[in-house]
């Protein structure tokens, strides 16, 4: 008895020094609260080793990656159209995410994971339509929370 209650305080002390890793929900709308053709959340703060999992909540949506809006290393991402997809992000910094067919319209969305080390580099990309002025407004609420820690 007294090994079992041994074994199980280890496995708990062994636990709680580990830390899972989380998951977000971003969903792709046609409309949200923030207007028409959105990620809700558009900006999505978590840890490495943390997944999003983007919802195709309404059709003829996609998440993937912004070409040059990752950190250096990072592996690009396309999900398929009408399809949720959930991505692992292991490498630290910022990642712009897009909806294809919707980009134009500004349905773009920023992932933050741990450090924001490339921000410069992502806020460098360029962006046309609306995506442009969405980005804008994005890396406005990521400064304000930064000034806010």
């Amino acid at each position: 008895m007294r090994k079992m209650m041994s074994l199980a305080a280890f496995a708990l002390l062994m636990s709680a020094g580990m830390t899972l890793a989380g998951e977000v929900e971003v969903k792709m709308l046609n409309k949200g609260a923030e207007g028409l053709m959105v990620f809700e959340p558009s900006l999505v703060r978590i840890e490495p080793g943390d997944t999003v999992k983007f919802v195709a909540t309404d059709k003829s949506h996609n998440a993937e990656s912004i070409k040059n809006m990752l950190p250096e290393g990072a592996a690009p991402f396309a999900g398929k159209m009408n399809e949720n997809v959930a991505v692992t992000f292991d490498k630290p910094g910022v990642y712009g995410v897009k909806c294809m067919p919707h980009y134009a319209m500004g349905m773009v969305a920023l992932v933050v994971v741990g450090k924001p080390e490339n921000l410069e580099q992502a806020k460098a990309v360029p962006q046309t339509g609306k995506a442009k002025q969405i980005f804008a407004t994005l890396f406005d609420r990521l400064s304000q929370q930064a000034a806010a820690k």
